[in-house]
């Protein structure tokens, strides 16, 4: 490689074609025996390194393509199809991942970790990557379309998601009721919805999130604020690479942390995102994604008996951009052990002031939230949350963690020592981590 981007496309694709020729030949993955598995693999391998050095002599021309020349902003799914559709070979097609989704996890051909390679090349590019962040930023389609109705009513039924205008703060309740607000890629995007409604309604000041009464027979008739991935999803195939374990990081978290962009306009004055402070609310537990959520928010406050954990390093994955931020608040030699060790804090330890504001009993946490929303509500909170963001985590430092993990977690979610531990989990009831 080295020619021209269109002479270079043109050979991966002949070496990706012939590749899954030889791969078709072979009998699906459950069923190939030693020999078989060790092809499939070195054709996977090849096939990988290939994209990956096309892609570091061209990430920025195929991304100025796939945008006409940064000027489009498309979201991360509709990015990586494109992509399949221009340069054939360099990542799956969307049929490709469509026939992936009738496998379990354990029996895909791992064809998301290509669709890894990809984002890599383009987050580690400060140009590409620039704009590919903001695009995640902008409005979803979805949110759009819903906020002249919210702007009226001040309330939106997302499904597993419930957004109220209560005064002056939305209030962000999570009602995923079959697995105790486990993640999946369902509950990602209707809670990325309403954090866009509550920014874009200027009705809106402040935001607060909290998790719905269960219906759960071992936590019938209690809060819950989250229980993690759902490892049952995870399993059976049903958590997205690119919808969930990276969009969730530059679309969720990141505009819970750095706002929503409604105008792509780079001459927007004064700024161009519109940021609000947000309030967590723990009762029970934040496990995993839960916790990554806290990192983010300007205010937490927990019940008495709550607790915290992010036990993705026993799950075998890495908990999103938790290794980011988790050390900014509690110091490294604590990070460490909690993500590395799996160690939980109680609300009422006291290392918990890294996780949370302020620790109430039950009863007591409708009076502190809504005392919090009268503290929060004003611009000047706006204003230094901005500055507190930009000297926290700069925006190079996130679009390059990003970058890493974008390799990182897609082979993860592919490795044996997962795919062993979430089998295992599976059968759980509410199995989630």
């Amino acid at each position: 490689m080295g020619r021209t981007v269109r002479e270079d496309a043109e050979a991966l694709a002949q070496h990706i074609s012939e590749a899954e020729d030889l791969l078709a030949a072979l009998p699906p993955r459950p069923e190939r025996d030693r020999t078989q598995r060790q092809d499939a693999a070195r054709l996977a391998d090849g096939g990988r390194r290939l994209r990956d050095r096309f892609l570091r002599l061209h990430a920025e021309s195929v991304y100025d393509t796939l945008t006409d020349g940064r000027t489009r902003h498309p979201r991360v799914d509709e990015l990586v199809y494109a992509a399949a559709e221009a340069f054939p070979g360099l990542v799956p097609t969307r049929a490709r991942i469509a026939a992936e989704l009738r496998h379990i996890q354990a029996h895909k051909e791992g064809r998301e970790i290509d669709q890894g390679i990809f984002f890599r090349a383009l987050l580690r590019s400060p140009k590409a990557g620039a704009h590919l962040v903001d695009s995640m930023l902008l409005p979803t389609r979805r949110a759009l379309d819903l906020l002249p109705g919210f702007r009226r009513d001040g309330r939106a039924d997302l499904g597993t998601v419930l957004i109220e205008r209560r005064g002056a703060a939305a209030h962000v309740t999570v009602n995923n009721q079959s697995c105790l607000n486990a993640e999946d890629n369902r509950l990602m995007a209707d809670l990325e919805t309403a954090v866009d409604l509550a920014l874009l309604d200027d009705g809106v000041r402040v935001g607060v999130l909290r998790g719905g009464v269960m219906d759960h027979p071992r936590h019938r008739g209690r809060r819950v604020f989250s229980a993690g991935i759902n490892l049952r999803h995870l399993r059976e195939g049903r958590i997205s690479f690119v919808d969930f374990l990276l969009g969730r990081e530059l679309g969720l978290l990141n505009k819970l942390a750095k706002g929503v962009i409604p105008d792509p306009d780079p001459d927007a004055f004064p700024d161009r995102t519109v940021q609000k402070p947000w309030i967590g609310v723990v009762d029970s537990f934040a496990i995993g994604g839960g916790t990554q959520i806290l990192l983010v928010l300007d205010r937490v406050i927990a019940a008495e008996d709550a607790y915290f954990s992010l036990p993705a390093a026993q799950e075998g994955i890495v908990p999103g951009t938790g290794n980011l931020r988790l050390g900014r608040l509690t110091g490294s030699r604590p990070a460490r052990r909690i993500i590395l060790g799996g160690h939980r804090i109680a609300a009422t330890d006291p290392d918990a002031g890294f996780l949370c504001d302020q620790v109430v009993p039950t009863a007591g946490l409708d009076a502190a939230v809504e005392a919090s929303v009268r503290e929060l509500d004003s611009p000047a909170v706006v204003a230094n949350r901005r500055m507190l963001g930009l000297a926290e985590e700069p925006a190079d430092a996130f679009r390059a963690y990003l970058a890493e993990f974008s390799l990182v977690q897609a082979y993860r979610s592919y490795s044996e020592d997962v795919l062993e531990k979430v089998g295992r989990a599976w059968a759980r009831p509410g199995a989630s981590g």
